[in-house]
């Protein structure tokens, strides 16, 4: 029998072929998909060849990008990411990792867009291809997970010291001793971040007199600078203003950080409680404490476990009424340590446990039972819960607090444990506030919240670890930072507030902080200074000067012979608290550098600085009618220059001084030229 094919319509017959090659082609792709599930794609990121720091490196990526949806009690798709275990077992998905096998495992499918409807995390930033090969470094070298630590949804900083291998100096990096040049190029080189040279002798000098001593350089003090022909006058010069053994550097020094320390401290010449005995100054033994230069765990030490001296810290202070629960003196001594020295929130979880950390109710009040005579019962929301917690400090693996122990061993144990070597966040904190205090911005912001991640983590790491041993000596950290090539870069303005991943391109520039604007006023117009002629340099250096200096070299060590009274030791004025001196009421760890509208009009029409200025030109014009001719008049704005800004003025500038003061001088004139210079940015911002 023939068989005939059967009749198609017109043109199918032609499509078959066609047909079954399409349907042969999806079917073996999609038995080479199933049967390469796991096989290395190209649109995923290989790993990084290096070995990975889980506390790090990868600890930040879960807790940023992973531990809103899969951690606290939150899991979704089943998926729970808070510890090894929970990570292992997986989700309603199956295993999220194979240890050994980032190519096989899910997790790192998902975070590389793999599955375009499954993209993780489904919302906010999407992971870096740098990342991603952390993660897979991290999953082939064995997930390697911290014993008992808990994934948070909050960032979650590591309190235990971290050693920085120091890497090899770049070959194109100009030769210095100080190990953070050695640190800051790889990471200017990661972030494609371009620097010029360091500044000028004249910016440099503002800055390290401004920042250490809270005082401006004097034009001779400038002139000397330049002249030094030393490569290493920079860092003699930051020497000679942080001397101990030099009286009156000693003495400028810790009136200036009096000012730092006061407004985090809380402790000021007058205020509420001072009166009736409900709260307490530190004043002589804090002033007496930086003069010596006390090692900053003693320090420390002293104020948690305090002598009548040092006490007032943390008694707080005793507010009058109805108070509270959270604002008890012990309350407000666990709050202001936490704070202070470890750079830690507590104020929310004194009420209720934190929405914004990770630290409990329970915490606070163990924190808080260290300084009570006994446990205080716990209130929540300021109700009582009937119930109280044993004293104890938040990191018991540091040191433990014995609760039947009477109230000043507890301190004591309290104080051992915080300052402990082997709490790296006590190290960190101070480190780090210091670093934003000389360049603007903290390794870490805001500077009390040191659970975010910094931008350097070795930097701040090493200065951590080097301050401890240098026997926690705050002046050398300070030296080491005002020497180091990223406080000498060029500065720049504040970063944008849309700018969400910080990156440092060099110092900020600041504005003067109250007590310095009132002492550089001062300084130009009150205070016993110089003939407007003589330079530092005059009688060269001695044979005997410090690092061999040559005869051709210029000494630079500062004279604080004449400074007058200082701002950080008076009452806070109308124009100091204008300018941002806090109330001290509460932990003020940084002002508020805008400029605000107070500001304007008190700097404007202020009676404070008018009877200060109105004071400075009775000095400079003893008599009316006392400066007469052009040549007088001349000599006369030289000197109001070279106090004021530090320098002699352009012709053009004694052209305009001249309309101000007058020919001859008046008081009224002297006045206004001064008050002229005062408001400009040269003389108002540290560049």
């Amino acid at each position: 029998m023939l068989h005939t094919k059967p009749k198609l319509k017109s043109g199918t017959e032609a499509q078959l072929p066609r047909l079954r090659f399409g349907l042969v082609t999806i079917l073996l792709g999609g038995l080479f998909l199933a049967s390469n599930a796991c096989a290395e794609s190209p649109r995923i990121p290989p790993a990084a060849t290096r070995q990975v720091d889980f506390h790090r490196e990868v600890l930040p990526l879960l807790a940023r990008h992973c531990a809103r949806c899969h951690s606290s009690g939150k899991h979704e798709g089943e998926l729970a990411i808070d510890s090894r275990q929970k990570l292992l077992a997986g989700g309603g998905s199956g295993p999220a990792v194979v240890v050994g096998h980032s190519d096989k495992s899910l997790l790192i499918e998902l975070v590389s867009g793999g599955d375009p409807d499954r993209i993780m995390p489904s919302e906010g930033r999407r992971l870096t291809a740098e990342e991603i090969g952390i993660l897979r470094a991290w999953i082939d070298q064995g997930v390697v997970w911290e014993n008992g630590l808990a994934l948070s949804a909050y960032p979650t900083a590591r309190w235990e010291p971290r050693s920085v291998e120091l890497p090899p100096a770049a070959a194109a990096a100009p030769v210095t001793d100080n190990p953070l040049d050695r640190l800051l190029p790889p990471y200017l080189a990661k972030q494609g971040v371009k620097v010029d040279g360091v500044v000028s002798n004249r910016v440099y000098a503002r800055r390290v007199y401004e920042d250490l001593v809270g005082l401006p350089p004097r034009a001779a003090d400038i002139e000397a600078l330049e002249k030094d022909t030393r490569p290493d006058k920079r860092t003699l010069l930051v020497r000679r203003l942080l001397d101990n053994g030099q009286q009156n550097a000693r003495q400028q020094y810790a009136i200036h950080w009096l000012t730092f320390w006061n407004d985090a401290l809380r402790n000021d010449n007058r205020g509420p409680g001072y009166i009736d005995g409900g709260r307490k100054q530190i004043s002589v033994w804090l002033r007496q404490s930086l003069e010596q230069n006390k090692p900053y765990d003693q320090f420390v030490r002293e104020l948690i476990a305090p002598s009548p001296a040092s006490e007032g810290f943390v008694k707080g202070i005793v507010w009058r009424g109805v108070v509270n629960a959270s604002q008890k003196p012990e309350m407000q001594a666990a709050q202001n340590v936490s704070q202070v020295f470890l750079g830690i929130n507590l104020k929310c979880a004194s009420c209720h446990d934190s929405f914004v950390s990770e630290w409990k109710l329970d915490d606070a009040y163990g924190l808080a039972g260290v300084f009570a005579n006994a446990p205080p019962e716990v209130h929540r929301c300021d109700s009582p819960v009937n119930r109280v917690i044993e004293p104890r400090f938040l990191y018991s693996k540091l040191g433990k607090v014995d609760p039947k122990a009477p109230l000043a061993e507890r301190r004591k144990q309290l104080a051992a444990a915080l300052t402990s070597k082997e709490d790296g966040r006590l190290a960190r904190t101070i480190v780090n506030r210091l670093w934003a205090r000389l360049l603007g911005r903290g390794l870490i912001e805001p500077v009390d919240a040191m659970d975010n991640p910094p931008w350097n983590a070795d930097i701040l790491d090493y200065l951590a670890t080097d301050l401890v041993e240098h026997g926690y000596d705050l002046k050398h950290t300070l030296e080491l930072i005002a020497t180091s090539r990223a406080y000498q870069l060029p500065s720049v303005g504040a970063p944008s507030a849309t700018e969400k991943d910080y990156v440092f391109r060099g110092p900020l520039v600041k504005r003067l902080a109250a007590e310095q604007f009132i002492d550089a006023v001062s300084a130009a117009i009150l205070w016993k200074t110089d003939p407007p002629n003589a330079t530092a340099g005059q009688s060269g250096a001695s044979a005997g000067s410090p690092n061999g200096a040559s005869s051709n070299s210029v000494e630079t060590s500062p004279d604080f012979s004449k400074v007058g009274p200082r701002a950080a030791l008076a009452d806070a004025d109308n124009l100091a608290r204008a300018l941002g001196r806090p109330s001290r009421e509460q932990v003020v760890t940084s002002r508020e550098p805008a400029a605000t509208t107070l500001q304007v009009l008190e700097l404007t029409n202020g009676t404070t600085l008018d009877n200060l200025l109105k004071r400075g030109a009775e000095q400079l014009v003893p008599k009316p009618a006392a400066v007469t001719d052009q040549t007088a008049v001349n000599q006369l704005i030289e000197q109001i220059y070279l106090r004021t800004l530090a320098r002699r003025p352009l012709p053009n500038e004694i052209e305009i001084a001249r309309g101000l003061t007058g020919t001859p001088a008046t008081r009224e004139g002297v006045q206004d030229l001064v008050w002229s210079l005062i408001m400009l940015p040269e003389f108002q911002l540290v560049q």
